[in-house]
């Protein structure tokens, strides 16, 4: 099992690694990682890698077996060999940028209390489906709640409860597609705000930013049909 140093330290950009395996298709395992795994519509970190006498660009990141992580390599080269320390180092931008979107999307939930059918995550948008049969009567209004919320400058925290604590709380769950993060038993909860002061919680395994004045202005982009139930709303940052 691959330690997910992002998820003590979604800040964290660099570290070192000891190869614990290479999969058949010439994947990358470490004991320990940086770099975050596609999952949630969160696309998988890009980085680099390098050790003695060598370096590889990482194109992305995907999950494997047993909760391990695979750094995919951006073209096939000379691979570091079983038990070689290496260093990681993340593309903070494009992470960081990924970040601020997916505590942007928390938030739309929270000005959309509906039902969530699915979502994604780019470095300039991300958009959530929700089981909504009728679009909004004003997209502006929320737009302005929205930013609102943005402004308010919530902390981010997470937090970890048992499945059985989170089955008492069904409530918690706002994603119908997408099963809780677990660790060992234990659900992960994500919450932007404090005690009485919470604007949103709910489980998610993905990275988020320290406080919601980093996501900067956004704005919602369309509203589309994608079903008699399901409309797709768009989340754009706004100074990308």
């Amino acid at each position: 099992m691959t330690q997910l140093l992002f998820r003590d330290d979604a800040y964290l950009r660099e570290a070192k690694g000891r190869v614990t395996a290479i999969t058949s298709e010439g994947g990358i395992i470490l004991d320990q990682t940086v770099f975050y795994p596609t999952s949630g519509g969160q696309p998988g970190d890009s980085g680099v890698i390098s050790w003695d006498r060598g370096r590889m660009d990482i194109a992305t990141a995907i999950k494997g077996d047993n909760d391990d992580v695979i750094l995919v390599p951006a073209e096939p080269i000379a691979l570091p060999e079983v038990g070689q320390i290496v260093s990681q180092k993340i593309a903070w931008d494009r992470r960081h940028r990924h970040m601020r979107v997916h505590t942007a999307l928390h938030l739309l939930s929270v000005v959309i209390p509906l039902p969530v059918s699915g979502g994604s995550i780019a470095v300039d948008k991300g958009r959530l489906d929700f089981d909504m049969p009728d679009a909004p009567e004003d997209k502006s209004a929320l737009d302005a709640t929205l930013n609102k919320l943005i402004d308010c400058n919530f902390a981010i925290s997470d937090e970890w409860i048992s499945q059985a604590e989170l089955d008492a709380n069904p409530s918690l769950v706002k994603t119908m597609s997408v099963q809780p993060p677990r660790g060992q038993g234990q659900i992960r909860l994500v919450r932007i705000g404090v005690g009485d002061n919470t604007a949103d919680l709910q489980p998610c395994g993905g990275t988020h930013v320290a406080n919601t004045n980093e996501i900067g202005r956004v704005r919602i982009g369309k509203i589309e049909k994608k079903g008699k139930q399901n409309r797709r709303v768009y989340l754009h940052l706004e100074d990308i």
